[in-house]
C-alpha cells in the first residue's frame, strides 16, 4: 500500500482521538513556536498537520500566516470542518512532503511533530529536508517521537 492510500485509510476509518499520536493540544510545539519570538505575522507551516489542533491554537493566539500540509485529503477536510469559518484563514496544501514543491523562502517556522517518525529510510528524510527550502531566518520546530523509526 502506498503512503497516500495508507494515510487516507487512517483518517477515513479512525476517529480523531483514536490514533496513538492524538493530543488535545500540542503544548510542546506551541512553546517551541512562541520561544522563537517571531511575531504574529510570521509564516508558519505545519507539515503533516493532519487533524492536529496546532492550527486552532495558533489562530487563537493571533498568528495570521498559517499553512497546513498533509498527504490526506480526509484529514484536511476534517480539520476544515472543525475550524468552520476560520478554515478560510489557512493555506491548505495537499501532498506528500517528499514530492511536493513548496515556494522557496516562504516560511519563517517549519513545524513537524512526527513526519520524520514515519519514514522508514533515510532517503525519505533527506527528501523532506530538500523540499524545505526555508528562508534565511527560518527556524524549525521539530517535535517528533523519535528521529529514526525502529523498522528497516
Amino acid at each position: 500500500m502506498d503512503r497516500e492510500t495508507h494515510w487516507e485509510t487512517v483518517y477515513q476509518t479512525k476517529p480523531t482521538d483514536g490514533v496513538s499520536w492524538y493530543r488535545p493540544h500540542l503544548e510542546t510545539s506551541l512553546r517551541l513556536i512562541q520561544s522563537a519570538n517571531i511575531g504574529f505575522k510570521a509564516a508558519i507551516i505545519d507539515v503533516g498537520g493532519g487533524e492536529a489542533t496546532l492550527v486552532d491554537d495558533l489562530l487563537a493566539q493571533g498568528y495570521t500566516r498559517l499553512s497546513v500540509l498533509d498527504i490526506s485529503q480526509a484529514a484536511i477536510e476534517r480539520t476544515k470542518h472543525r475550524l468552520t469559518e476560520q478554515a478560510t484563514c489557512i493555506n491548505w496544501l495537499l501532498g506528500d512532503i517528499t514530492k511536493i514543491q513548496l515556494p522557496a523562502q516562504q516560511y519563517d517556522i517549519w513545524h513537524d511533530r512526527a513526519v520524520f517518525h514515519f519514514f522508514n529510510h533515510r532517503n525519505a528524510a533527506f527528501c523532506l529536508c530538500q523540499s524545505a527550502t526555508p528562508s534565511a531566518k527560518a527556524q524549525w520546530a521539530l517535535n517528533y517521537f523519535n528521529f529514526w523509526p525502529a523498522r528497516a
